[in-house]
């Protein structure tokens, strides 16, 4: 059985990611590829691949701090073997400072063979009142007309 994120991400519920791990700086999330996330060479798209590792790196950072929230500030991703069928994404929370997170996270096949790895950074933030129908900007604006 999943465990839920704590937070609505539209996106990732999307694609149908599940989270299966989120303790100690550690994350797991399960993925499993639907045709229309493949690209045109029958294998999950790049992109699908990298929302994944985004995530599981956020979830491995937020895991230590879950009444934060987190944004990524970089992330870089190395392809290894083209990604095919259920994969499974496992992250860890390398070193934390009080407002910044040092991630790294690797995506698996059905076999077991890693597919892609990513280190990200990412930026600790308060969570912000939302409503239904309208969130508060993370910062005020810079300048007023």
């Amino acid at each position: 059985m999943s465990i839920p994120f704590g937070v609505a991400i539209p996106f990732v519920e999307l694609l149908g990611f599940t989270l299966e791990r989120f303790e100690g700086g550690e994350s797991e999330l399960h993925f499993t590829p639907r045709p229309e996330h493949d690209n045109s060479f029958a294998v999950v798209h790049g992109g699908a691949c990298m929302t994944l590792l985004d995530v599981v790196m956020a979830t491995a950072a937020r895991s230590v701090c879950p009444e934060m929230g987190v944004v990524t500030i970089e992330m870089k991703t190395s392809f290894m073997r083209p990604a095919v069928g259920p994969l499974v994404g496992k992250g860890r929370l390398m070193h934390r400072t009080a407002t910044m997170a040092f991630t790294e996270a690797t995506l698996y096949d059905a076999q077991g063979r890693a597919c892609t790895h990513a280190t990200g950074t990412f930026k600790y933030m308060g969570r912000l009142p939302v409503s239904p129908t309208a969130t508060n900007a993370l910062q005020p604006p810079l300048f007023t007309d």
